[in-house]
């Protein structure tokens, strides 16, 4: 039988393991990428492993979340994160080079590699042909060092795309439909894998739109072909020698197939406050709007921008709409500059922002209050735009601007359409925004700068058979991350002090709960379905430690958050009834027996004190992830693989 895409990267970079289904297994990673949001602490990770230098072929770090300067911290971040970068062997790319997915995926991502990068939306190189996955900030120091990186056997899904689309009609819209059939939690466990003859239609910068939202299915990574069009992009990066040719074959066997018409598709929006509340931007009706935000690593490209200037050329936001825009990488604003498509969008009456997450974020660009915000992101949950009662909509570039001239959401098929922008034959590179790591030869002269904002790692408590401990914090069903640890400008600056971030922890759900674990001295939380989706941040994992949170008990885990809680020596346990979950109240003391043998053999027994139920628990982990467990997490299970 042949192979999928996914499974021959696989096959080529197994370490460990058995590339069979409900087995774990070890991937040879060739590179590697984080961002400031989580790079600091993936570094302070690395240093502690005493690795001198990076094994992988390629490590980039990218600096494009934490660019608002309010005090000293995030300068200071930057500097310890450039300073130890010379000296371990990893580039470097400056504030304002761009955001991380987008220059990755112009200057380095190859079809055939391997990228886990600490950042959810690493999947976005998947539109170029890599195996790209999000992760931890530890995991990817680990893949750094030479270790191999983890992940179940993915189940493989099959999307296969027929026609064309039709002008006024864009990727996201493909991504969007996808989120609307399967959900947020329809992609845990698989990798999602495109096929069809609609392919060819699409770039490579609408593939990679595509596969980047694949992170809001909850997929361990999204992939496409490697064909022709992925060679002309390579071309035009000048970099042509990285390419491959990469497909399935053709008796491939898929667990799941799922077909889509691109030819009937029409403008879909995501409506608050979740990336699968998609309906048609048709059957919203005449909403007003007050915020438009086009960027981000979903859709800051060049011939996104490029549409987006073509529609608004020679004409005047509304005035009761606040436009900002925000280049994804500096090649991208250089041309838009040189060509004259910047000067549309600002005479247009845009705001023009760096190169960077920005509002996508949480850095700036809050929308008013209550307001309606149309943004080209890919996560809309509550709060996560730093004004919490406002209704965040993600929805394409074209439909993002015609909201613009109109002022109410618009669906962009019913305006005249734009000529299709085409690729460049020759993008504009310039790589000095780049810096190169220091050699072999200097590296040990290299001083590495911390500044007082950087704390210490959190340590995990020494694992037991027996802890009984209260119930600190009950939530429900698509906990993701920013309800856990929120980012923003406030919080954001913090990401490298674990103590300071504590007093933010699960404050979208519940601002007493840090406060009430500290006094309890440890305890557990009780969640609901899907449980820490969203983002990559392992300070979600890190700060509940540091909080003297045991064990996580819910009803179904996301796959990144799962891995960073085991990493992080917190275990994560499933209701193997989900109707237990109802038997247990906040401030229950709750009791779990038969620890030790039960991370091996997958079964932990609970007793709520408070009402004498008794029920088991489920460990669904790996061996290895047990004897990480049982070493206090995986930077010291690391450290006694390594004597």
């Amino acid at each position: 039988m042949g192979q999928t895409i996914a499974q021959k990267i696989i096959a080529a970079h197994l370490m460990d393991g058995e590339a069979k289904a409900g087995a774990e297994v070890g991937l040879r990673i060739d590179q590697t990428l984080t961002q400031d949001a989580t790079g600091t602490m993936a570094y302070l990770e690395y240093e502690a492993m005493g690795i001198p230098r990076v094994k992988t072929e390629l490590s980039v770090a990218y600096i494009d979340h934490n660019t608002l300067q309010n005090g000293f911290m995030n300068a200071d971040d930057h500097r310890f994160i450039r300073t130890i970068c010379k000296k371990i062997g990893v580039r470097y790319s400056r504030p304002g080079n761009g955001i991380c997915h987008q220059v990755h995926l112009e200057r380095f991502a190859k079809p055939g590699k391997t990228l886990i990068g600490s950042d959810s939306h690493t999947p976005t190189a998947g539109g170029i042909g890599s195996l790209a996955i999000g992760a931890g900030g530890l995991d990817v120091a680990v893949a750094m060092g030479g270790g191999a990186y983890y992940i179940p056997y993915p189940k493989i899904v099959h999307i296969v795309l027929k026609g064309a689309l039709r002008p006024m009609v864009s990727a996201k819209d493909i991504i969007l439909e996808v989120l609307r059939l399967l959900s947020v939690k329809g992609g845990v466990g698989k990798i999602v894998e495109y096929g069809g003859e609609g392919v060819a239609s699409l770039s490579v910068p609408q593939r990679a739109t595509i596969t980047n939202m694949g992170a809001e299915l909850g997929a361990t990574t999204s992939i496409f072909p490697s064909d022709e069009v992925t060679r002309a992009f390579l071309r035009a990066q000048g970099r042509e020698e990285d390419y491959i040719p990469l497909d399935a074959d053709p008796d491939a066997a898929y667990d799941e197939e799922l077909v889509i018409n691109l030819s009937s598709l029409q403008p879909l929006a995501a409506c608050p406050h979740m990336p699968d509340n998609v309906k048609p931007v048709k059957e919203l009706g005449l909403m007003k709007v007050d915020q438009v935000c086009i960027g981000s690593c979903t859709n800051s490209s060049y011939t996104d921008l490029m549409t987006v200037a073509a529609m608004l050329k020679g004409k005047t936001v509304d005035p009761t709409v606040s436009l900002a825009i925000a280049p994804g990488s500096r090649q991208v604003l250089t041309m838009l500059s040189k060509n004259g498509a910047l000067a549309d969008l600002i005479a247009a009456g845009a705001r023009i922002l760096e190169s960077a997450c920005g509002p996508c974020i949480g850095m700036g660009q809050s929308p008013n209050s209550a307001g309606v915000s149309l943004r080209t992101f890919n996560r809309n949950f509550e709060g996560r735009s730093g004004t919490k009662d406002a209704g965040v909509y993600l929805v394409s570039p074209e439909t993002a601007a015609a909201a613009c001239l109109s002022g109410y959401i618009t669906d962009p098929t019913t305006l005249p359409p734009v000529a299709p922008v085409e690729m460049p034959s020759q993008f504009e590179i310039n790589d000095n925004m780049i810096d190169l790591p220091a050699s072999e030869a200097e590296y040990e002269k290299v001083e590495i700068l911390r500044g007082p904002n950087i704390k210490p790692l959190p340590k995990a408590a020494e694992l037991s058979n027996v802890v009984s401990l209260p119930c600190l914090l009950k939530v429900g069903d698509n906990i993701t991350t920013d309800h856990i640890m929120p980012a923003g400008s406030k919080i954001l600056p913090y990401r490298s002090n674990i103590p300071h971030l504590a007093n933010f922890c699960f404050e979208v759900c519940d601002p007493e709960f840090p406060a009430r674990a500290l006094a309890a001295d440890g305890g557990f939380i009780v969640g609901g379905a899907n449980y820490g989706q969203g983002s990559s941040r392992e300070h979600a994992a890190l700060v509940p430690l540091y909080l003297g949170i045991r064990a996580v008990i819910a009803v179904s885990f996301a796959r990144i958050h799962k891995a960073n809680l085991v990493n992080a020596g917190i275990l994560p346990l499933e209701f193997a009834d989900p109707a237990d979950y109802e038997k247990i109240s906040l401030g229950d003391e709750l009791e779990l027996t038969g620890i030790l043998d039960g991370v091996e053999n997958g079964s932990i027994r609970l007793t709520n004190k408070a009402n004498g139920e008794t029920f088991p628990l489920q460990c669904a982990i790996s061996a290895r992830q047990a004897a990480v467990i049982k070493s206090g997490g995986l930077l010291n299970y690391t450290r006694e693989q390594n004597k």
